[in-house]
């Protein structure tokens, strides 16, 4: 059984770089920047050169080898402020952010930025960031619990007049909201257990997948893609992607084994250790970073995995290998961001678009603004 190709063309997503140190935990020099200033350009960068989407990350204590980092929602509103067409997603953890808060703050974004606010919904992994601020720390199959009462009641906020919500977690008793969001912010969300995969499928609009191969990713888009039919859904699916473009494969796959022989070890060995307990916290196992390795943990969403190293040509052909097994978005992350955002816009994104139209894999027009209307 293979995936149905998706018939709108293939969306292009970039990790914001609202972390200091880069996006690889490596001692290899980096010409990327934390600061508002570097990541405006880059927002404008990237609309410019065919990006639909930046994911601005959300750490409270810094991780993955950092020493500092912005806070994800407002840094996503400077960036929307910044931009035109680009949608932009705040990560966000239940369990830090009150639901009517943030459906509160996500209403007026929408109406504010026409519609491009999104977010996504990280049931957590770190363990010390709760612990550290005096927050409950929850068992893996209670966080997700805990996050689709999240959704639901983030949705019922959006929608509803007079919306009462009975959960274990969160409670509210005949509230509207006014105004409500012409569109609901798109939700999305990633995990590789079987309890983020059936959360997927009951409420998320996009199911986010760590760096995996062509099979990997098909595996998870049949999976989750039968349990959203079962709910009478469709969800779409975001892959995770380290993209290193040269003009040879030999000189992009040097620059990867550079990456990882000047990784810093003392600090991918602590983010490594804090991972793990994450993807063995699972009944089954299936946890993400369950099975990644030290080179994988590098670049902390397992992005070399995915592939995407080589000449334009090469990644091109990969990327829409991906788009066959059912994958709808890329979300890159880039060494030196705005410059390989541009050549990535530049070489690469022109053409995926004519392998698609080639192909058959882009039959419909663009995908206009995405969105549930209430």
């Amino acid at each position: 059984m293979t995936a149905l190709p998706p018939a709108d063309p293939l969306t292009f997503a970039y990790w914001v770089p609202n972390v200091s140190g880069g996006l690889v935990v490596s001692n290899i020099p980096q010409r990327t920047d934390h600061s508002v200033d570097y990541n405006i350009d880059v927002a404008r960068t990237a609309e410019r050169v065919g990006f639909d989407y930046a994911l601005t990350q959300v750490r409270y204590l810094a991780s993955y080898g950092a020493d500092a980092q912005h806070e994800s929602v407002s840094f996503s509103l400077a960036l929307l402020a910044a931009t035109e067409r680009l949608r932009v997603i705040a990560a966000v953890h239940p369990g830090q952010w009150p639901p009517h808060l943030l459906a509160k703050l996500a209403a007026t974004a929408q109406t504010t930025t026409g519609s491009r606010f999104a977010i996504n919904v990280v049931s957590g992994w770190f363990k010390r960031e709760y612990t550290d601020l005096g927050l409950d720390w929850l068992d893996h199959e209670e966080r997700y619990r805990r996050s689709e009462e999240f959704i639901e009641v983030l949705r019922g906020l959006w929608r509803e007049d007079g919306f009462t919500y009975r959960g274990d977690f969160y409670r509210t008793r005949d509230v509207t909201f006014r105004p409500q969001p012409e569109f609901a912010p798109e939700v999305f969300q990633g995990g590789n257990s079987t309890s983020a995969r059936a959360m997927a499928g009951r409420l998320s609009d996009w199911y986010f997948m760590n760096g995996t191969s062509i099979d990997g990713a098909r595996e998870q888009v049949l999976d989750v893609g039968a349990r959203a039919a079962g709910h009478g859904r469709r969800v779409r699916f975001g892959l995770n992607g380290f993209a290193v473009v040269r003009d040879t494969e030999a000189e992009a796959r040097d620059l990867v084994e550079e990456i990882i022989a000047q990784a810093d070890h003392d600090k991918v060995n602590d983010f490594g250790n804090a991972v793990k307990q994450a993807g063995q916290a699972t009944v089954d196992r299936k946890g993400m970073w369950a099975d990644s390795e030290f080179r994988d943990l590098v670049q902390y969403n397992d992005g070399f995995r995915t592939g995407l190293i080589g000449t334009p040509e090469q990644v091109a052909h990969r990327i829409v290998a991906y788009k066959k097994a059912g994958v709808d978005l890329l979300l890159l992350g880039f060494l030196h961001v705005r410059e390989d955002i541009e050549r990535f816009g530049r070489d690469v994104i022109p053409l995926v678009r004519e392998l698609e139209e080639r192909e058959g894999l882009a039959a419909a027009p663009a995908r206009e603004l995405a969105g549930v209307a209430r």
